[in-house]
C-alpha cells in the first residue's frame, strides 16, 4: 500500500511532526519497480568531499547595484566538490525543505536526495519538511520527514510530499517568522527547491539571516519545467525533460491520429508563458508542421496577422496536395510577445485600471468604450479580435489589474483567425481545401509525470549535493550538477552563488534584483537546428512518434537527455 501523510486537515498545532493520520492508495506495477531504482550519484558524491573553490564570481548585470543589496553574499566563489577517499565524519545536521512554485516532474527525488546525503554525513541529522510551500516556514506547519516516508517516494511524480505553495519570501516580518520555528526545532539550513523567483527569494533570505547572525544556511535547487532558469552555470532546470517528453508523446499520438484519419488540424498550446523552451524541445522531437517560437516573433516584431497568414498559407499549401490535416504547437506566452498586442494588453490594463465606470456598462456599450478610448492604433488591434478573446482581454483581470494573459485559449484564437483567413484566400482562389481545427493545451499533463531516469538521477542528485553544501557550511548559494549530456556518474558538482546569476529589473514599479530568465536563444543551435528543418515538416508530414517515457532498457532509449541540452552542448 502507498502510505501517504494527510496533512491537509486544518491544524492548530505546529507541532505537525507527530501527525499520524494517514490515508493509503495502491501502487501501480510501475510505482513497485519504480521504487526500487536507485538513481546514479555523480562520482564526486559518493565518499566525503573536498571542497574546491574558483574564483570569486560576479552578477551578470548591474554589478554595483546587487553588491549593495547583498553585501554579505556577494562575490562568492563558484564551489566544485572533489571526491575524498578519506571517510571524514560530520555532526549531526538539522535542516528544513521547502517546495516552491508549480510543480515539477523530480521535486520527490530532489528531498530523497537531500535526506540521504544528511543522512550519511551523520545518521543522527534530521530533515523537516514545511507545509504547501514558503507559508508553511512563516506559518509554523511541518513534519519531519522520516526514512518511513521517504522511502514511499523514491522516483515518484508530484509535490505531495509535503504540498507546495506560491507565498514569496520577501519582507522582513515573514524571515523573522520563520526564524522562529528554525530556531525551535535547532533548523540550521534551508534547502528551498524553486523556480527564478524562489530561488531569487531564497537569496534575499540567505543575505538577511547572515547579516543578524541568525546561523542558518540557505540553499536553492533550480525547478521549473518551462526551461527559462538556465544560463552559463545551470545547464538545465529539473522536471523540463521528463515535461516534454510527456508531452512529446501526447503530440506523437495526436500526429499518428492526425496522419491515420487525414481530415483534421490539431492547435496545440503549450506550456511556456515567459519563454518557448518546451514548445522548441517539443518540436525537436516530434517535427509538427508548424511551431511558433515566440522570441523570433518578437525579434521580427511580427503582427498577429502575421503569425495568423504564417500558418494559413501553409494549411493551404498542405490542401493543394490533397492533405487536409497537420499539428500545429504554439507558446503559452504568445500573445504577450506579438508586440502590437503588448502594446493593447498596456493600454487597456491603464484604462481600465482609471475607469470603474466600465464595469456598469452592458457588454455592447463596453466593446464601443474601449475602442473609442483606444488610441487608433490599438482600437485597430481590438477590433480585429474574434469578439469572445476582444472580451476576455477586458474582463479577466489578476489582483493588479492586469489581464491574466494564460487565460487567453491562444490556440482557439489562432484557429479562428486562420479559418477568417482561409476563406479570404477562398473567394481569391488561392484555397480550395476543408480545414476541421481541433484543440488542446497540454500542461498539467507533465507537471507531475513520474520522472525519467534522467531527471531522477538529476534530481537525487541536486539534493544529495545539497546536503554536501550545507556540510561545507556555505549559504546563498544553488545546488549546481554540470557536464549533463555525460552519464550521470560524470556529472560535475558544486554549488554556485545565486547572486550571479542576477540583474536588476522592474517588477511592480520598482526595480529588484531577479535572476534573469533564459529565453531561446535565435543563435543558439536548438533553434538553429529547428528553423533549417522548419519549411521541410510544413510540408512533408515528416512525424516523429516519441512514445512514452522508458524507464528500463538501453541506455540510448532511457537515459538520454533533452534535444535542446545535447544542442546546446554542441555550442561549448
Amino acid at each position: 500500500m502507498y502510505i501517504v501523510p494527510f496533512f491537509y486537515l486544518p491544524l492548530q498545532s505546529d507541532r505537525l511532526n507527530s501527525l499520524n493520520l494517514f490515508y493509503t492508495m495502491k501502487k501501480s506495477a510501475l510505482q513497485i519497480a519504480r521504487a526500487a531504482y536507485q538513481p546514479k550519484l555523480p562520482v564526486a558524491l559518493t565518499g566525503s568531499v573536498t571542497v574546491v573553490e574558483g574564483e570569486p564570481t560576479q552578477s551578470v548585470a548591474d554589478q554595483e547595484e546587487i553588491k549593495k543589496l547583498f553585501p554579505n553574499t556577494y562575490g562568492l566563489p563558484e564551489i566544485r566538490f572533489e571526491k575524498n577517499p578519506n571517510p571524514v565524519p560530520g555532526k549531526p545536521i538539522n535542516a528544513g525543505v521547502i517546495l516552491s512554485g508549480g510543480q515539477a516532474p523530480g521535486g520527490h527525488n530532489v528531498i530523497c536526495g537531500l535526506f540521504d546525503g544528511l543522512k550519511k554525513i551523520n545518521k543522527d541529522s534530521k530533515l523537516y519538511g514545511f507545509l504547501m510551500g514558503p507559508g508553511g516556514l512563516v506559518d509554523h506547519k511541518y513534519i519531519e520527514l522520516t526514512s518511513d516516508i521517504i522511502d514511499e517516494y523514491r522516483n515518484t511524480g508530484g509535490f505531495d510530499i509535503i504540498g507546495s505553495g506560491r507565498t514569496k519570501l520577501e519582507k522582513k516580518e515573514q524571515f523573522d517568522k520563520g526564524l522562529e520555528i528554525l530556531k525551535k526545532l535547532n533548523i540550521s539550513a534551508l534547502v528551498i527547491i524553486g523556480g527564478d523567483d524562489s530561488n531569487t527569494n531564497a537569496a534575499v533570505l540567505a543575505e538577511y539571516y547572515k547579516n543578524i547572525g541568525a546561523g542558518v544556511q540557505v540553499i536553492g535547487c533550480p525547478k521549473t519545467i518551462d526551461g527559462d532558469l538556465k544560463n552559463e552555470v545551470v545547464e538545465a532546470s529539473f522536471g523540463f525533460d521528463t515535461a516534454t517528453k510527456v508531452y512529446s508523446e501526447l503530440i506523437g499520438n495526436i500526429q499518428r491520429d492526425c496522419f491515420s484519419a487525414k481530415k483534421y488540424w490539431h492547435f496545440i498550446k503549450l506550456m511556456g508563458r515567459s519563454a518557448s523552451h518546451i514548445a522548441l524541445e517539443c518540436a525537436l522531437q516530434t517535427q509538427p508542421n508548424v511551431c511558433i517560437i515566440s522570441e523570433e516573433v518578437e525579434a521580427k516584431n511580427m503582427t498577429l496577422d502575421d503569425v495568423v497568414n504564417y500558418i494559413a498559407d501553409i494549411v493551404a499549401a498542405r490542401a493543394a496536395k490533397g492533405e487536409n490535416f497537420g499539428t500545429v504547437l504554439i507558446p503559452e506566452g504568445l500573445i504577450e510577445f506579438i508586440p502590437a498586442m503588448k502594446n493593447l494588453i498596456a493600454e487597456l490594463n491603464d484604462l481600465l485600471a482609471k475607469s470603474p465606470e466600465f464595469a456598469t456598462l452592458a457588454p455592447a456599450a463596453q466593446r464601443e468604450f474601449v475602442l473609442s478610448h483606444l488610441s487608433a492604433e490599438n482600437a485597430k488591434v481590438f477590433a480585429s479580435l474574434p469578439e469572445g478573446v476582444a472580451r476576455q482581454l477586458t474582463l479577466d483581470r489578476d489582483p493588479h489589474g492586469n489581464v491574466q494573459v494564460s487565460l487567453i485559449e491562444t490556440e482557439k484564437l489562432l484557429s479562428e483567425m486562420v479559418n477568417r483567413r482561409l476563406e479570404q484566400m477562398r473567394g481569391e482562389g488561392k484555397y480550395n481545401g476543408k480545414f476541421s481545427p481541433l484543440h488542446h493545451f497540454f500542461g498539467y499533463e507533465g507537471r507531475c509525470a513520474a520522472p525519467s531516469n534522467f531527471d531522477a538521477d538529476y534530481c537525487y542528485a541536486l539534493g544529495f549535493n545539497a546536503a554536501c553544501l550545507i556540510n561545507a557550511g556555505v549559504t546563498g548559494y544553488l545546488s549546481s550538477l554540470r557536464n549533463l549530456t555525460k552519464p550521470s556518474v560524470q556529472w560535475l558538482a558544486g554549488g554556485i552563488p545565486i547572486t550571479m546569476m542576477f540583474n536588476m529589473e522592474r517588477r511592480h514599479g520598482e526595480m529588484k534584483p531577479v535572476i534573469q530568465k533564459a529565453l531561446v536563444r535565435l543563435d543558439g543551435t536548438p533553434f538553429r537546428r529547428f528553423a533549417a528543418k522548419r519549411d521541410e515538416w510544413a510540408m512533408a508530414t515528416s512525424y516523429v512518434f516519441p512514445g512514452p517515457i522508458q524507464y528500463f532498457g538501453p541506455a540510448e532509449v532511457c537515459d538520454q537527455p533533452t534535444m535542446t541540452l545535447h544542442y546546446e552542448h554542441l555550442d561549448k
